[in-house]
C-alpha cells in the first residue's frame, strides 16, 4: 500500500519473524500473534497500537462466535451429567466384541461425543481420563492407549456439530449447514480408518475381546442412550429446517444438556454445574483470546495484501482443482503443527481463499478440506493439542506416544486424500438434502 513506511515483504518478514521467534521462546500462541503486531504497529505512522484493541474486540463482536462457549459448556454438561457413561455402554454392546474392544469403544465414544459437542480438546479431556488408564489395566500399551485416545478426539472438529465449521462460516461466508452434512462421510470414514488401524493392532499384540452382547443389553442401552444420541439430530436439524441459527443451535444443546442432565439422568446437581460453568469459562477464554489476536495479525496481512502477494507466484504454477487441493492441503498440515486450528483459519483460510476460488474448487469442499488438514494438527507436535492433554493426563512426556500416533495417522492421510481426488465424498450429502445451499 502506497506511503506506508514497510513494504508488504518487510511487514511479512517482521510479523512472521517476531511470531516464529516468541513461540521458540515458548510464548503462548494466542499473546505471540498479538505481540507480533506490536512493532508494525509502532513503526507505521498512519497505525496506532489502539488498533490492536479494535481489531481484537471487533473479531469478538460476533453473533457466532458465540456458539464456541455453549458448545463447550455441552461437552462438559456432558461429562458430569451421566451422558458420557450412557454412551460408553451403547459403544460397548455395538463393538465390545471386536478385537481391541475398549479401543473400538475409545472410537465409538469419539463419534458419539464428536455428534453433541464440537470440541476436540473436551473429548481428549475427558476420554483421556476414562480410557487411558483402563486400558493399560487390561494389557494395552501405554503409547498406544495414548495416541488412539488423542486421535479419535480430532473426529470432534469434524463431524458436526464443529466449532472450527462455525468460526470458518462467519468468517469465509461458506454455508454452515452445508458444512455439518459435509463433514459427517469424512468423519465416519476417519473413524472407520482408526477403528480398522485397532483391529490390526489388536491381532498383531493380542489385545484382550469382550464377550458379545445379548440382545436384551443391546436394546437396553440404546433405550437408556436415545435422549443423549437426540442432540446432534436437534443441533444439525434444527439447523436445516431453519428452526435456529448455528449459534441459537448451541444454546438449544445447553438447554438439552442441563435437561438431560438434571432431569432425566439426575446426575447433576448446583455444584456440579457451577464447575461445568468454571471450566468452559476458562476454555473458552483462552479458544476466543486466541481469535481476537489472530483476528488483528490477519487484519494486518490484509492490510499489506501479503496474501495477494503470497500467492501471486502460486497463482502462476497453473495448478488444477486437485493440486490446488494438496497444495492447501499441504499448508494446513504444516501451519496446523504450530498454530491453533482457530487462529490457523483466520490467517491461513483468509489467505488460501482467493486460490480456492481461482481454480473453482467448491467452497464447501475448500472448508472440508481445509478442516480435516487442520485437524492432524491437534495430534502432531510441536503444537499437538489433544496429544499434549492425552500425554499429560498419562503422566509421561509427549514424545512418548509419537511412534503409534504416526502410524494411526497414515490411514487417514489417505482418506484425506481420497476427499480432495473425489469431491462427492465431502459432496454428497449436502447435494441430496440442501443442493440450494451448494449454488
Amino acid at each position: 500500500m502506497s506511503g506506508n513506511v514497510l513494504s508488504a515483504g518487510q511487514a511479512a518478514m517482521v510479523l512472521f519473524g517476531v511470531f516464529i521467534g516468541l513461540l521458540i521462546v515458548r510464548v503462548p500462541v494466542a499473546f505471540a500473534l498479538g505481540l507480533a503486531c506490536v512493532p508494525i504497529l509502532l513503526i507505521e505512522p498512519r497505525l496506532s497500537l489502539m488498533m490492536l484493541a479494535q481489531e481484537t474486540f471487533n473479531a469478538y463482536n460476533s453473533f457466532i462466535l458465540l456458539a464456541v462457549p455453549f458448545f463447550l459448556l455441552t461437552a462438559n454438561l456432558m461429562s458430569i451429567g451421566g451422558i458420557t457413561d450412557r454412551l460408553v455402554a451403547l459403544s460397548r454392546s455395538m463393538v465390545g466384541h471386536w478385537p481391541g474392544s475398549l479401543a473400538q469403544i475409545n472410537v465409538v465414544l469419539s463419534v458419539f461425543f464428536a455428534g453433541i459437542s464440537g470440541s476436540s480438546t473436551a473429548d481428549a479431556a475427558s476420554q483421556s481420563k476414562i480410557f487411558i488408564d483402563a486400558q493399560t489395566k487390561e494389557g494395552y500399551d501405554l503409547s498406544f492407549s495414548i495416541a488412539i485416545t488423542a486421535v479419535s478426539a480430532v473426529l470432534a472438529v469434524i463431524i458436526p456439530p464443529s466449532i472450527l465449521m462455525i468460526v470458518w462460516g462467519g468468517l469465509i461466508s461458506t454455508s454452515i449447514a452445508a458444512m455439518y452434512l459435509a463433514g459427517i462421510v469424512p468423519g465416519l470414514l476417519i473413524a472407520g480408518a482408526q477403528m480398522a488401524t485397532v483391529h490390526i493392532y489388536a491381532v498383531r499384540r493380542g489385545y484382550p475381546t469382550y464377550p458379545k452382547a445379548t440382545w436384551v443389553e443391546m436394546r437396553c442401552a440404546i433405550w437408556q442412550s436415545i435422549p443423549a444420541l437426540m442432540t446432534p439430530f436437534i443441533i444439525v436439524g434444527g439447523i436445516l429446517l431453519g428452526w435456529f441459527t448455528a449459534t441459537e443451535s448451541a444454546c438449544v444443546a445447553v438447554l438439552y444438556s442441563v435437561a438431560l442432565s438434571t432431569l432425566f439422568y439426575r446426575e447433576t446437581g448446583p455444584r456440579e454445574l457451577y464447575k461445568a460453568l468454571l471450566d468452559t469459562g476458562r476454555l473458552a477464554g483462552v479458544a476466543l483470546f486466541c481469535v481476537g489476536t489472530a483476528s488483528a495479525f490477519g487484519w494486518l496481512l490484509a492490510y499489506y495484501r501479503i496474501p495477494q502477494e503470497l500467492l501471486a507466484n502460486v497463482s502462476s504454477w497453473g495448478m488444477g482443482t486437485v493440486a490446488a487441493g494438496f497444495f492447501i492441503c499441504f499448508c494446513f498440515l504444516v501451519v496446523g503443527c504450530f498454530l491453533d486450528a482457530i487462529p490457523a483459519i483466520i490467517i491461513v483460510g483468509t489467505v488460501l481463499e482467493p486460490l480456492a476460488k481461482s481454480v473453482d474448487l467448491h467452497p464447501v469442499q475448500f472448508a472440508i478440506i481445509s478442516i480435516v488438514s487442520l485437524a492432524f494438527g491437534l495430534v502432531t507436535p510441536p503444537y499437538g493439542l489433544c496429544l499434549m492433554i492425552a500425554c499429560s493426563v498419562a503422566g509421561v512426556r509427549l514424545r512418548y506416544a509419537l511412534k503409534d500416533t504416526a502410524i494411526m495417522l497414515i490411514p487417514m492421510l489417505l482418506v484425506l486424500a481420497a476427499l480432495i481426488v473425489w469431491p462427492s465424498v465431502s459432496l454428497f450429502l449436502p447435494r441430496l438434502i440442501v443442493p440450494e445451499m451448494l449454488k
